[in-house]
């Protein structure tokens, strides 16, 4: 009794996988037992078992049906060679079980054993399988695939190779184009390889006014690949203005006005996207760090819960959790941004979410591997800024100042490139001089960048030119209200004994930011100070404070609320910061601890905590 082969392919185009495996069971023991069966009969009945298994995702069962299936047809020759010409001239029988030559395509088995090869991660697998594949056989698909595998196998000049075939198929492949611009291609040899006119029913690819996007698209790629942020900034705007919100786009520019220190800019882009299409996925760890480095872990918290719920399988979900616990508990955060490597191990901020907290464990060495890891997948800015770091802490001074002219060498028109070979004169004292000078040429190549002002502001005080410092900071919080500025101020101040100007500074830092938690701890200190106390001395009831975090261990569990409050209406000009902590154990009953009395409502701020 014979399975019927038609019904096991049409339960495969609906996607009905399960029932179809089911039924390839059937299917491939009938013609198993049945020794009058033809190979390739047996082989065709492996494929689409294969493909059965392949939309369950039981990847290892699918590639072994399918090499058994090219295991059958290497064999099928030397037992056909005598039977085509007989058969050519007999009547064909409609039993399958008579026929010798099948309709099966070898290249396109062998390329889903590589398809599978890839879903298991295993690239050179993957990469030996395809390349058996002619390269006349091809199809777009196929191209791109290969070009893939040659870029993780690091064969650039094989996947620039691949990735042109791409684009002389197809212009529109944008991920071909995005490839090519990374792999050094200049913008007019990409174009080039746009077909101009008609073969093999390909349309003529005219420069008209319907194409010339992807003209402009093309170079913001390229402007992007060499890290001329402004340029590729300029063309994706223009590109906007043509497909307004546009969300892959908008997330190019959002990435572009993070690298380039336009936070509020690049924040804003990201909440557009979220609300144009809340389920978008790509970039969204970007965005997790924008909040983090905002100290808005009320939306970083909601942000993680969203990722998570959309699909805990992309890296991008457990790197925004480590960012999201790495002020909390840093060995946790550590393995989230570990676990976003093992589901992509080519995802970039994941390695250097990694070094991040390495460093901050002081494990410099660690972050080294991690922070070197991301810069073989791509040059970034960060990952020079944390191998110079890393490189400091472990006082290799030599390694640090190789890092940081590499990447100037390589983002020559970069702000932060030259402020980072600053940071690693300013290392040691000899090089104050030229680190000064590397900092105002920062300044001149982009005035509104706040970190090299903060590096120089710094230089001045350990030079003993505090009132450089504070005319320094001073100009720039007169255009920058930012809270990294009043603490930076503050911290000059209080250094000084100008007290009370500390104060002000601390609370305007705490207005701008409650949770800049370098201006509470400032604050605090400079408390202490003004009622005549020892700020490095220890509390008196410090002891009870650690009995009561071994009292309750389930802090982390609870929800947690946090207040500034003015200190206009208070009587005592010194409490300007007040806390709340509301730990709430059920909707109905919870426990409220107050530090002072005047709080206003409207100031209490929540921050959830990832359970």
């Amino acid at each position: 009794m014979e399975v019927p082969k038609d019904q096991m392919a049409s339960l495969l185009e609906n996607g009905l996988f399960d029932s179809a495996q089911m039924l390839g069971c059937f299917l491939v023991s009938s013609t198993v037992t049945n020794v009058e069966a033809s190979p390739y009969l047996k082989a065709e009945n492996l494929v689409l078992q294969g493909d059965a298994l392949f939309g369950q995702k039981e990847f290892r069962r699918s590639l072994s049906m399918y090499k058994q299936a090219l295991q059958l047809c290497k064999i099928i020759p030397k037992q056909t060679t005598v039977s085509r010409s007989s058969l050519s001239a007999s009547a064909r029988s409609s039993s399958p079980n008579n026929m010798n030559i099948s309709a099966i395509n070898e290249n396109e088995v062998k390329f889903k054993i590589t398809l599978c090869y890839c879903a298991l991660c295993e690239n050179r697998a993957a990469l030996a399988e395809i390349e058996g594949i002619p390269s006349k056989a091809r199809t777009l698909r196929m191209n791109l695939t290969i070009g893939k595998l040659y870029r993780i196998s690091r064969h650039n000049r094989a996947a620039i190779s691949c990735y042109k075939d791409c684009l002389r198929h197809c212009p529109y492949v944008l991920e071909a184009i995005a490839a090519l611009a990374e792999l050094g291609v200049s913008s007019k040899e990409i174009v080039s390889l746009f077909p101009q006119t008609p073969n093999r029913g390909r349309t003529p690819f005219e420069h008209s006014d319907n194409t010339r996007w992807l003209h402009r698209y093309v170079e913001a790629q390229c402007c992007i690949a060499s890290n001329d942020y402004k340029g590729g900034l300029e063309h994706f705007s223009d590109l906007l203005q043509r497909f307004p919100n546009n969300v892959h786009i908008l997330l190019e520019i959002a990435k572009i006005e993070a690298i380039i220190g336009r936070t509020e800019e690049a924040i804003m882009n990201f909440e557009k996207v979220r609300s144009i299409d809340p389920f978008v996925m790509t970039y969204m760890d970007e965005y997790a760090m924008l909040l983090n480095s905002k100290s808005d872990h009320s939306k970083l918290n909601k942000l993680v819960y969203d990722l998570l719920n959309i699909d805990p399988a992309r890296a991008e979900a457990f790197v925004a959790s480590s960012l999201l616990w790495e002020r909390k508990d840093e060995r946790r955060a550590l393995a989230y941004a570990e676990k976003s490597i093992r589901i992509d191990d080519r995802h970039i901020l994941g390695h250097i979410t990694k070094g991040r907290l390495f460093l901050s464990l002081n494990r410099p060495d660690t972050a080294v591997t991690a922070f070197r890891a991301a810069q073989e997948l791509r040059p970034d800015l960060r990952s020079y800024q944390g191998l110079v770091r890393s490189y400091l802490a472990l006082s290799k001074i030599k390694e640090a100042l190789y890092t940081a002219r590499e990447a100037m060498k390589i983002m020559p028109q970069s702000a932060k490139a030259l402020k980072l070979v600053g940071d690693v004169h300013a290392s040691n004292s000899s090089g104050r001089d030229k680190a000064r000078k590397f900092y105002e040429s920062s300044l001149r190549l982009e005035p509104g960048y706040l970190d090299a002002a903060l590096a120089l502001a710094e230089l001045h005080v350990v030079e003993g030119r505090t009132k450089d410092a504070v005319c320094l900071l001073e100009r720039y919080i007169k255009d920058c209200a930012d809270d990294s500025l009043h603490t930076k101020l503050a911290q000059v101040f209080a250094a000084t004994n100008m007290l009370s100007e500390a104060l002000s500074h601390y609370q305007a830092a705490l207005r701008i930011n409650p949770q800049n938690n370098a201006a509470k701890k400032g604050l605090e200190r400079l408390e202490k100070q003004m009622k005549g106390i020892d700020p490095d001395a220890p509390e008196e009831d410090e002891e009870n404070e650690v009995e009561d975090a071994e009292a309750d261990p389930e802090d982390a569990d609870l929800f947690k609320y946090s207040a500034y409050s003015p200190s206009k209406n208070l009587n005592n000009p010194l409490a300007s910061a007040i806390k709340i902590d509301i730990r709430i154990f059920d909707l109905d009953d919870f426990y409220l601890s107050l530090n002072f009395k005047h709080v206003s409502a409207q100031n209490i701020r929540p921050s959830y905590l990832l359970l």
